[in-house]
């Protein structure tokens, strides 16, 4: 299909219209009714709930499904031609070229086989030899990387995953595409790498004339990132227009909840979940799909789906009775922990992997029912001091307590009564949970190999228990990892960690897949085992906004040293060092109004 000759075909570079994505064989809706289209240089926002078919979406821009799914329906037009008319081969031939894909998890892009320099050069198709070499720097240089014969020496492996997912970003640019799709790409990163990355983004496709789709969950970086906002529901558009309408006059009653949900960096204002879960593809009810969750809920509302109605000029909303009213945000909830008794403490903590200490003279302690927050650019030890704490890395000097009693380095040396009371959630829940597991025998795993099954209530009651603890529904657990989502894959991994009932949860970017409802349940979920339970945490964070509504103190590492460390308002309100107050002003803000 050539491109059409009439003016709007020169700035529109992807037009979808009546997509339609289906489970296999259960042909049950997944994304339906979708159309949307892009201009040149414009970044389009796509936010919504995990489940609700943004990546999905994301993923039929470049013909291509995950397993289990396929494209039932509709046309997409890429530079006027239709994606769907090509035959397979020719189709696969444009990605990269004409549509790229930046994955949420980078160990899904890099080959841990290759080299760098061999994998970037792979994405270079229209020139070589030393201009090939000279753009794979430009772009390192271009997403904070170093661009030096050392670095692109390296492998995967021997990167952080903030570096990961740059790398990652810098293959997506190299081969110049039209389309570029961003599945999540700044999750991974801190704040002063996101900040640059983002702008970097921006830059890019405005220069290049790169259109964007950007998939995320964190309403402050699309705020600041798109030109226009896509906000799905249960597999359909529910509103669309542009960031600043969306965001602070959202007329969905959906909208609106995830708005409010977002944590706010200046504390003022807290975080407030929407109720209940949004239904699988194949639970959807009747109507509208969101009404039996919505506070504005009406008899009709559970009749008819709504159509997608212009409300105001370029603002769409599918709903029977749109939101007129401002937006109410609750006050921030407090924990109270003064004069607890300390759980956990570490002192003069010296760790290395080679003969380079990457932790330095770190002390700190962490009072019973209390929030410790790491913050720290990548690379400044956080990680590594979770492991250490969790005896998953052995090579340190120095003391590591639980209420008094010295951990054993390894954890293979502690017993399972310490093992079960320092339980550890890892950021990455692709690499944690085992894919030939089901989530039941997954959450259920610890309660026997612990040997802590000793609750009057059964295995797959215990199970249930967790996965609603972690804000999953029941029959998830039926299910494999792959068939879930990223934020169901992580919520998983902190049912397993919760489900043993542990003093201490380490917790290492649990909330990075989260979507900001998810996320503020979780949090909710936290404080009250705060309260109720005695449950500590130590949490390892990029999103500093979230520290300020979960922390009471936050230590601050730089280069493996702790420069800061202070009660939670105290360090927000004075920071003192100048790295801490270089980190506060590179946290993206939202305000409300």
């Amino acid at each position: 299909m050539t491109a059409g000759t009439d003016r709007e075909s020169t700035t529109v570079v992807l037009r979808a219209s009546d997509l339609e994505v289906r489970g296999t064989p259960s042909e049950v809706p997944i994304v339906t009714g979708i159309g949307l289209e892009l201009q040149r240089g414009q970044i389009l926002g796509l936010i919504g709930e995990s489940g609700s078919g943004k990546t999905t979406l994301g993923l039929a821009m470049l013909r291509y499904c995950k397993r289990g799914t396929r494209i039932a329906g509709g046309r997409i037009l890429l530079g006027g031609t239709d994606l769907f008319e090509l035959p397979e081969k020719e189709a696969a031939m444009m990605r990269g070229r004409k549509v790229a894909y930046i994955p949420q998890s980078p160990g899904s892009a890099l080959n841990p086989a290759l080299r760098l320099e061999s994998q970037l050069a792979e994405c270079v198709y229209d020139i070589s030899g030393g201009e090939r070499k000279d753009r794979i720097r430009h772009l390192l240089d271009e997403v904070a990387l170093p661009a030096d014969d050392e670095f692109l020496r390296r492998y995967p492996h021997q990167l952080s995953g903030g570096q990961q997912q740059r790398v990652a970003i810098a293959m997506a640019f190299l081969g110049g595409p039209d389309v570029i799709v961003l599945d999540e790409p700044t999750t991974g990163l801190d704040v002063t790498t996101q900040k640059q990355v983002l702008r970097t983004i921006r830059h890019m496709c405005a220069h290049n004339g790169t259109a964007g789709i950007y998939v995320t969950h964190d309403m402050a970086v699309v705020a600041e990132l798109a030109d226009r906002i896509a906000v799905m529901y249960a597999g359909r558009v529910v509103e669309s227009g542009t960031a600043e309408r969306v965001l602070r006059r959202p007329r969905h009653h959906y909208t609106a909840g995830l708005v409010l949900a977002v944590p706010d960096v200046d504390g003022l204002r807290g975080m407030r979940a929407i109720e209940g879960h949004a239904p699988s593809p194949l639970d959807r009810p009747a109507g509208c799909a969101f009404a039996p969750r919505c506070p504005a809920v009406r008899d009709g509302c559970h009749a008819e789906v709504p159509e997608l109605s212009e409300v105001d000029p370029g603002h769409r909303v599918r709903c029977l009775h749109p939101r007129t009213e401002a937006l109410r945000p609750q006050a921030r909830a407090t924990v109270a922990v003064e004069g607890r008794d300390t759980v956990l403490a570490v002192e003069g903590l010296r760790a290395w992997y080679t003969k380079t200490p990457v932790l330095e003279d770190v002390s700190l302690s962490v009072p019973t029912g209390s929030c410790l927050a790491l913050l720290g650019e990548s690379g400044s030890g956080k990680t590594t001091l979770s492991r250490c704490l969790a005896g998953l890395h052995p090579r340190y000097d120095g003391v590591v307590r639980l209420e008094g009693t010295e951990l054993p380095r390894k954890a293979s040396r502690r017993t399972a009564e310490q093992r079960r009371r320092v339980q550890y959630v890892f950021q990455n829940p692709y690499e944690s949970l085992n894919p030939r597991m089901r989530v039941r025998d997954l959450v259920a795993q610890p309660l026997s190999v612990l040997g802590t099954n000793k609750r009057n209530t059964s295995v797959d009651e215990q199970v249930i228990e967790a996965l609603e603890l972690a804000a999953l529904r029941p029959d998830i657990a039926q299910r494999y990892p792959d068939q879930l989502s990223g934020g169901e894959r992580q919520r998983v991994a902190i049912a397993r960690a919760l489900v043993s009932r542990p003093d201490v949860l380490i917790c290492d970017e649990i909330t990075s897949a989260l979507d900001v409802s998810v996320q503020s349940a979780i949090v909710a979920l936290l404080q009250e085992l705060q309260q109720t339970m005695g449950l500590a945490l130590i949490f390892v964070t990029h999103n500093i906004a979230l520290v300020r509504n979960i922390a009471q103190s936050v230590a601050v590492l730089q280069g493996g040293r702790i420069v800061e460390s202070r009660p939670v308002e105290e360090l927000f309100e004075h920071p003192e060092h100048e790295y801490t107050v270089s980190l506060l002003a590179d946290v993206p803000r939202f305000a409300l109004h």
